[in-house]
């Protein structure tokens, strides 16, 4: 498939959103707040605009990456700023290598602008085979000091990482407000909400698989 990456632009603004919310409705939970958190993010000081990106199939923009800046508090008491790395691809181009490519090409700037390293929340299924590793691994742990199953990490040059144990703390803007959310979702034309999907089924389990750090 003839893909096309390039850094998003204003004019696309409307579109990546709508294509957030395509790929997240019902997905993770019963509809989704996702596009909300994206039109929120592009205004946001830590929001990184050289990291993003879309992609696009015929002119057709299909998916889309950003990149926001959050940091490990490690137990050292120093602070290493890292990024956070939400993605999206629209349903019916998912598993044809699209997100692939898209978070290869991310990584790739990324380290060249001379960030440390990506985090984030996911299916292991899916991100261990794009390069990450579980951040136990690494002795990362999330804000309230859990070893998570969902908390994946990728260092972006070797040993990046290596003397940065600690715990990842996202920037607060991850902390929707929902009634601003739901009336965002106002702009898009109604979508049916539905509870119990395969997806959101294998996210809880995922979410609750976690262990206390010692």
């Amino acid at each position: 498939m003839d893909i096309k990456l390039r850094i998003e632009q204003s004019s696309d603004y409307h579109e990546t959103e709508n294509i957030t919310r395509e790929a997240f409705w019902n997905h993770y939970s019963p509809g989704c707040d996702e596009h909300y958190l994206l039109h929120i993010m592009r205004n946001h000081p830590k929001f990184v605009p050289e990291l993003d990106i879309v992609a696009e199939h015929n002119n057709k923009i299909v998916g889309n990456v950003v990149c926001l800046k959050s940091f490990i508090m490690a137990d050292d008491g120093n602070q290493y700023e890292v990024l956070s790395l939400p993605i999206s691809v629209l349903p019916e181009y998912q598993q044809q290598g699209i997100g692939g490519r898209m978070i290869a090409l991310t990584k790739k700037l990324a380290s060249e602008m001379g960030f440390r390293a990506i985090l984030l929340c996911g299916d292991p299924d899916y991100y261990l085979r794009q390069g990450f590793i579980p951040a136990e691994t690494l002795g990362i742990r999330t804000e309230d000091n859990m070893y998570a199953t969902a908390l994946h990490v990728c260092e972006l040059y070797d040993n990046a990482l290596a003397n940065v144990k600690g715990r990842y703390i996202e920037d607060k803007i991850y902390q929707i407000d929902k009634s601003a959310a739901n009336e965002f979702d106002k702009r898009f034309p109604p979508k049916e909400i539905v509870v119990g999907t395969p997806s959101q089924k294998r996210f809880n389990q995922i979410v609750v698989m976690q262990k206390k750090a010692n």
